[in-house]
């Protein structure tokens, strides 16, 4: 049996994605690690794993269907997800619409047979992974505003010493 392994996430502009990179270099002389490629910077919305290829066909054509509401997210602090040995930007709290969005794939995503993990939503941008020192740093750049109207499904291919996303399929943004 052949897998994929999908998930969905917000994907950001070329010039936040670069914004966010560079809040990656800001940190990276206190907490050391591995810079991500500003290229594959993105929020997760839902982590799928692998799925079955026929499942991970049906879920690309049914995507440009699904609709997420438009919002907004201000990236205001670091976080550190210590035992990972990851830093990450995001929200101080999670915006009401980005939950609804996060709760409404995964309830869409039931309909597919797939189950919401049982861990809380916590929305961020992996910026540094294997951190040397598991203290964010204290002073964050300038906000980020992220403006969003659509979600991508993305297939995460293993290379040696990392991994390559393939965005398969987008959401359509909603009727205005």
């Amino acid at each position: 049996m052949s897998t994929v392994r999908l998930f969905y996430a917000l994907w950001p502009s070329p010039p936040l994605a670069g914004s966010l990179a560079a809040w990656a270099e800001q940190a990276r002389p206190g907490c050391g690690g591995r810079a991500m490629r500003t290229e594959t910077l993105h929020m997760t919305l839902a982590f799928l794993g692998p799925v079955d290829a026929a499942l991970a066909d049906e879920l690309a054509a049914a995507t440009p269907e699904k609709r997420i509401a438009p919002g907004e997210i201000q990236v205001d602090r670091y976080g550190v997800f210590g035992r990972q040995r990851i830093l990450w930007a995001g929200p101080d709290s999670t915006p009401a619409g980005l939950q609804a969005a996060h709760d409404g794939l995964w309830q869409w995503l039931a309909g597919f047979g797939l189950g919401a993990p049982q861990h809380p939503f916590r929305p961020h941008v992996t910026l540094l992974r294997n951190i040397e020192r598991p203290q964010p740093p204290a002073d964050a750049p300038p906000p980020l505003l992220w403006r969003y109207d659509r979600m991508v499904l993305v297939a995460s291919e293993s290379l040696t010493g990392g991994s390559r996303y393939r965005i398969v399929a987008q959401s359509r943004p909603q009727p205005a």
